[in-house]
């Protein structure tokens, strides 16, 4: 049986929203051990839509959908683990400063839509949505691989 992570990443929980945050952006990182997944340097919770985006401003300080709609404007590249992410603004990635660090990741999926066409005729979209250290929110979405 699949975990919640797997089961979002494979577009089966389109009723649910993933968070990742970093270890750095919270002030007790153990705080989020109970509800989610250690991983890379975070937690990655998995969790039912309206109590997610709660979670979500709870933890950052932000609305959700108003963060993914101030994302949207930028894109990135954020990797399918949703634990991974390249800000737009770190140009060619040769800079040794630290102010291109990943903050948080907010992420739901939506089901494959052929009418509606495009990438939602190839089958479930995620739609992720990330915040550097330096400031910089931006998104990314890909058709969820089979």
């Amino acid at each position: 049986m699949p975990t919640d992570r797997e089961a979002f990443l494979a577009g089966d929980r389109p009723d649910d929203v993933a968070i990742y945050i970093e270890d750095d952006a919270i002030d007790d990182e153990t705080k989020l051990e109970d509800y989610g997944d250690r991983v890379a340097d975070g937690t990655l919770l998995v969790v039912e839509g309206e109590q997610g985006r709660n979670a979500f401003r709870a933890a950052t300080g932000l609305d959700a959908m108003a963060f993914a709609k101030e994302a949207m404007g930028t894109e990135g590249e954020i990797a399918e683990t949703l634990t991974d992410a390249t800000c737009p603004e770190h140009g060619d990635g040769n800079d040794d400063d630290d102010t291109h660090d990943l903050k948080f990741i907010f992420a739901f999926s939506e089901e494959q839509n052929e009418d509606v066409g495009g990438l939602y005729a190839e089958g479930d979209v995620v739609h992720a949505y990330a915040r550097c250290t330096c400031g910089e929110a931006y998104s990314d979405k890909w058709v969820v691989e089979e």
